[in-house]
């Protein structure tokens, strides 16, 4: 790290500040914990600078359903648009910063999507915030806004992941070249999916400190090729259908057009308002409660909402199982075993044979006359 530096004391005297190193990865760590801010925001997206709140250290990652914790990330945030930042920190006199250390993030990528339902991370934060005697409302309500609604942000939560909408954020007090370059790749050919790093340059002088964020990886190649987050939008079914030809493809739109007519036909309907995916929702209600039991989204899937049944009065257990070994019944089907408590994705493409879609809404039609009994 190169010096020139210069902090102006009460106006009068120059105080040169020397470049200093992290003397410990775990008071590295707690810097960023304490103050999620030198995350960069504005370096991220200088048109809407991100927000963080912090879920947790040491995260545990699993590798199976219901497994022990194999790895744990050091740090999981999230920003204002509920998409989960996994940070990992590693001091410049750690070998592993050039390579190992980006086999490890990947790894924990692949498998925290699939394997932290919404409720453990919502559950992970409010122990943080206990934690830290930080009151973890006030933290949602200050990231949301004043005209956010903090349910509709775990919503964000829960479906960002699904969609691949994640970011992976490499923190050093200098990322080496090497690193450098694969972030610079990955940020490009990974869509939605976000590949960054953060060099956290440290200087000391007189008893001062500065701190000084470097984001890399946002090149201009990157940052054309990935849409921006914008604002909420009300979708409708045209608009839907429009997005998913240009994203999954007319095989895809053909059969989500089948889907939506069973939808139609046979549930009361609702569109979501995401800022860049759209869905197209069949709920039913019982006794004055809403539940969205099965999504269309505009990025070519088809979602199973499992984890919606554990509200009150849909919280039958027998049911939730029932129904994913009935689809899992369906030759072809191999949704995860831990899809009765998330929520489960199918890309359209798997259902383009006409005997399996045919399955499919079949089974729809049981789960449907089941929830209705209740």
């Amino acid at each position: 790290m190169s010096g020139g530096v210069f902090v102006l004391k009460d106006a009068k005297i120059l105080v040169e500040m020397k470049p200093a190193t992290f003397v410990a990865e775990d008071d590295f760590q707690r810097l960023l914990a304490d103050f999620p801010s030198l995350l960069a925001g504005s370096q991220i997206d200088s048109s809407k600078p991100r927000k963080w709140i912090l879920v947790s250290r040491e995260m545990s990652i699993a590798s199976q359903q219901d497994g022990a914790g194999r790895w744990s990330v050091d740090h999981l945030f999230l920003d204002q648009d509920g998409i989960p930042t996994l940070v990992e920190v590693k001091r410049q006199s750690d070998t592993r910063i050039r390579r190992e250390v980006v086999g490890q993030m990947l790894d924990y990528a692949a498998n925290g999507v699939v394997y932290w339902p919404v409720d453990e991370i919502r559950s992970r934060f409010e122990a943080s915030c206990a934690a830290t005697n930080q009151d973890a409302s006030a933290l949602l309500a200050d990231l949301v806004g004043a005209d956010g609604d903090t349910e509709s942000y775990w919503q964000l939560v829960k479906t960002n992941p699904q969609a691949g909408r994640i970011r992976m954020l490499f923190v050093a007090d200098m990322i080496p070249p090497e690193l450098r370059r694969i972030v610079e790749f990955l940020n490009v050919q990974m869509d939605p999916a976000e590949v960054l790093a953060l060099e956290l340059r440290q200087y000391e002088g007189e008893g001062l400190k500065t701190l000084v964020p470097i984001i890399y990886g946002k090149t201009e190649e990157a940052q054309t090729r990935k849409a921006p987050t914008g604002p909420k939008r009300q979708w409708d079914e045209e608009s839907i259908f429009s997005d998913m030809g240009q994203r999954a493809g007319s095989e895809a739109v053909r059969v989500g057009h089948e889907i939506a007519d069973w939808i139609k036909s046979h549930s009361q309907v609702s569109f979501g308002q995401g800022a860049r995916d759209g869905s197209m929702n069949a709920t039913v209600t019982q006794h004055g409660v809403r539940l969205d039991f099965l999504s269309l989204w505009s990025y070519g899937k088809v979602m199973l909402s499992f984890g919606n049944f554990s509200k009150p009065p849909f919280d039958a257990e027998n049911i939730r199982q029932e129904w994913l070994d009935r689809m899992n019944a369906i030759p072809g089907m191999r949704l995860p075993v831990d899809g009765v408590s998330r929520w489960p994705t199918i890309p359209l493409r798997e259902l383009s044979d006409g005997t399996r879609l045919t399955a499919f809404l079949a089974e729809a039609d049981w789960l449907l006359d089941k929830l209705k009994t209740i």
